[in-house]
C-alpha cells in the first residue's frame, strides 16, 4: 500500500541529505527525509566531524593548559578528566544533531524513520525498526546514505583493542599505547589527539608519506613536526598482521620495499584506513541505478543516475568525501529538480583539511601535480614563524605555499600548514573560484596583525620573488 506524494524524499540524513531536505523546502518542493539511525545527522555529526573535532579542540586547549606559564598564566595540578572529554564530546554531537531536527521542523520537512530503499518507479519502502514496512511515493529521490568503516585484509577488528574510527570515539580511558593504521585525515587526526592525551603514539602509512594527498613539502613539514611531539610515524610500511595477546596488541609491521619486518606491541590499534559506500541494500537491483565493483553509483555532471528521477550525492559517487562536498551536491540536485539550471560542481576547487596539530589544508594543484598538467610553476612561500600573530600564539611551525603559472600569473593551488589553516583556506578557495591572479591575492590588503598576512605574503613570494616579511 502507498501513502503520501511527494515531490522529493531524500534516504539518508547526513550533510547532503539534510542540506538537499532544507534546499528543496526553500526552493518550494514538498520534501520528506528518510534516517534509520535514531538520531539525525549522519556519519559526520554523530561519528565523524563533529565528535572528532571536539576530541581535537580538547587536545587543543590542554596542550595550551601545560604551557601556560610562558604567556605568564601560572596553573597548577593540570590534568585530563578523559570522562569529561567524552562528555562534551557527545554533549557537542547531541547539540548539533537537536540543531538538524529543528531544521527540518522550521523547513516542514518531514522525517520518516526507517531503513529506505528504492521499490519501484517513483516508489521508497521504509523499514521500520520493528520490522513493519511501509511504502511512499515521490516524483524525484536523492540517494544520500554515506559511508561506513572500512575492513581492513587480514586483520580482524574485534572493537575492543582492535578498533575503526567508530569504536575510538567510545573508548573510556585513554590507551597508554596506540598504533593508528593510515594516516590520511582520519588517522592523522587521532594521532594528533591521543599523542596530547599523552598516549605513546606509532602512526603507520603505506604511502611514502603521511596525508599523502597532500602537497610533498606539506607532509614532509606534517612529519617532522609529529617526531618533534613524539609521535613514531613509520611511512612506506604496512601492517601484515595484528593479533591481540592478552592486555596488548601484537603488531607485524612490514616495509613496502622489503627487508626485515619488526613486531611491536600496543594496548590499541586503530584501523583508519578507508570507508566503504553504504550502498549493498538500496534497492539498486531492476534499476537503471548502476553500482560499481567498489559500491560507488554512477552519476552524471548532475548526479542523477542512470534511473529518471533518482540521484545520488556525497560518499556513495566518486568524488571526494567530505561533508561540504556532500552538501554542495545536494543544493545542486535540490536546484536541479527544481528547474534552476545550477552549475556543475568544480571538484578541482575543493578544499581538503586536516584538523590535527598543527592544521593542514589545501585547495587546487600541488605543485607536483601541477607540473605533471605541464605549467611553468613558480612558488611562493612564507614561514608562520615570520608572522606577528603566529608567534603571540605560540605557533610558530608550518608555512603557506601559493603555486602558480609563470606564463599568466595564474593562481593554482594554495597549501597551509599551521595555525588555523582550515579557516584561512577559504581566502584561497574564494581566489580560485574567482580565478584570481597571484598579483590580485598580494594586493588585496590583509589586516595586521593576523594570520592571514601570510597568506599576502606568499602571494608576494610568488609573484614579485621574494616575501616583504621574511
Amino acid at each position: 500500500m502507498s501513502e503520501a506524494n511527494y515531490d522529493v524524499i531524500i534516504i539518508g540524513a547526513g550533510p547532503g541529505g539534510y542540506v538537499a531536505a532544507v534546499r528543496c523546502s526553500q526552493l518550494g518542493l514538498k520534501a520528506a527525509i528518510v534516517e534509520r539511525d535514531t538520531r539525525l545527522g549522519g556519519t559526520c555529526l554523530l561519528r565523524g566531524c563533529i565528535p572528532t573535532k571536539a576530541l581535537l579542540e580538547c587536545a587543543h586547549v590542554y596542550d595550551k593548559a601545560r604551557e601556560s606559564a610562558k604567556y605568564g598564566v601560572i596553573t597548577t595540578g593540570v590534568s585530563l578528566d578523559f570522562t569529561a572529554v567524552q562528555g562534551y564530546r557527545e554533549k557537542t554531537v547531541a547539540t548539533n544533531s537537536k540543531g538538524v531536527q529543528f531544521l527540518m521542523r522550521k523547513n516542514k520537512v518531514e522525517v520518516l524513520s526507517g531503513h529506505g530503499r528504492l521499490a519501484g518507479k517513483g516508489k521508497v519502502s521504509i523499514t521500520a525498526a520493528d520490522g513493519t514496512v511501509k511504502t511512499v511515493e515521490s516524483k524525484h529521490v536523492i540517494l544520500a546514505t554515506g559511508s561506513k568503516c572500512k575492513d581492513f585484509p587480514g586483520i580482524t577488528i574485534d572493537h575492543k583493542q582492535i578498533v575503526n574510527s567508530d569504536d575510538i570515539l567510545e573508548i573510556q580511558k585513554v590507551p597508554k599505547s596506540l598504533v593508528v593504521l593510515g594516516a590520511g585525515a582520519v588517522g592523522s587526526e587521532f594521532a594528533s589527539v591521543y599523542a596530547s592525551f599523552g598516549a605513546k603514539v606509532t602512526l603507520v602509512e603505506y604511502a611514502d608519506v603521511i596525508l599523502p594527498i597532500e602537497d610533498e613539502e606539506v607532509s614532509k613539514e606534517l612529519e617532522k613536526i609529529y617526531k618533534k611531539r613524539g609521535i613514531d610515524v613509520r611511512t612506506a610500511t604496512s601492517i601484515s598482521k595484528a593479533e591481540v595477546a592478552g592486555d596488548t596488541v601484537k603488531i607485524t609491521l612490514t616495509p613496502k620495499a622489503g627487508g626485515e619486518s619488526v613486531v611491536i606491541e600496543a594496548e590499541m590499534l586503530l584501523v583508519a584506513a578507508g570507508r566503504a559506500a553504504v550502498t549493498g541494500d538500496i534497492g539498486a537491483a531492476g534499476t537503471g541505478v548502476k553500482v560499481d565493483e567498489r559500491g560507488f553509483v554512477d552519476v552524471n555532471e548532475f548526479c542523477q543516475t542512470g534511473e529518471p528521477g533518482v540521484y545520488a550525492i556525497g560518499d556513495i559517487i566518486k568524488t571526494p568525501w567530505l561533508a561540504h562536498v556532500a552538501s554542495h551536491e545536494a543544493v545542486l540536485v535540490a536546484e536541479h529538480i527544481a528547474g534552476k539550471h545550477p552549475h556543475p560542481i568544480r571538484y578541482d576547487r575543493v578544499p581538503n583539511c586536516t584538523y590535527c596539530d598543527p592544521e593542514v589544508a589545501s585547495v587546487g594543484l600541488t605543485e607536483k601535480a601541477a607540473r605533471a598538467k605541464g605549467y611553468d610553476v613558480k612558488v611562493g612561500m612564507f614561514p608562520f614563524a615570520a608572522n606577528g600573530k603566529a608567534r603571540i600564539m605560540g605557533s610558530e611551525g608550518g608555512f603557506i605555499k601559493i603555486v602558480a603559472d609563470k606564463k599568466h600569473d595564474e593562481l593554482l593551488g594554495v597549501h597551509i600548514i599551521g595555525p588555523k589553516a582550515t579557516e584561512l583556506i577559504s581566502e584561497a578557495v574564494l581566489a580560485l573560484e574567482l580565478e584570481s591572479t597571484v598579483e590580485e591575492l598580494f594586493h588585496a590588503m590583509h589586516p595586521h596583525p593576523t594570520l592571514a598576512e601570510a597568506m599576502g605574503e606568499a602571494a608576494a613570494a610568488a609573484f614579485l620573488g621574494a616575501p616583504l616579511n621574511a
